[in-house]
């Protein structure tokens, strides 16, 4: 089942059926892509100041940074990795835990 909302880290969600395509950031074109979408205000970034490991392009024009790597957001949007979900139960250990994932890419 596909979830209604992707965690793209940092409990900032995406609605998942207007997900095109996730990509990694590490390449000279997807940066550059980054810079013109902040320049034309079309960027959301929920990298809470953290190093941009994936990119997330939205219909509508939308491209979203996100500090949660694309492997990470496509087995969340696949369903096989639970999403952290704000005011839940175990919302302490899951940001712990992303907090480790993004620590342990750097």
């Amino acid at each position: 089942m596909t979830p209604v909302v992707l965690n793209v880290g940092f409990y900032n969600f995406v609605a998942s059926d207007k997900i095109l395509a996730l990509i990694r950031s590490d390449s000279a074109p997807m940066r550059r892509l980054v810079q013109e979408a902040r320049k034309s205000g079309t960027l959301i970034d929920a990298t809470q100041g953290r190093k941009t490991k994936s990119v997330l392009f939205l219909s509508g024009g939308i491209t979203v940074a996100s500090a949660l790597s694309q492997e990470t957001l496509a087995r969340r949007l696949g369903g096989r990795e639970p999403q952290p979900y704000a005011g839940g139960q175990e919302e302490a250990a899951a940001a712990a835990s992303e907090e480790r994932e993004v620590e342990a890419d750097e």
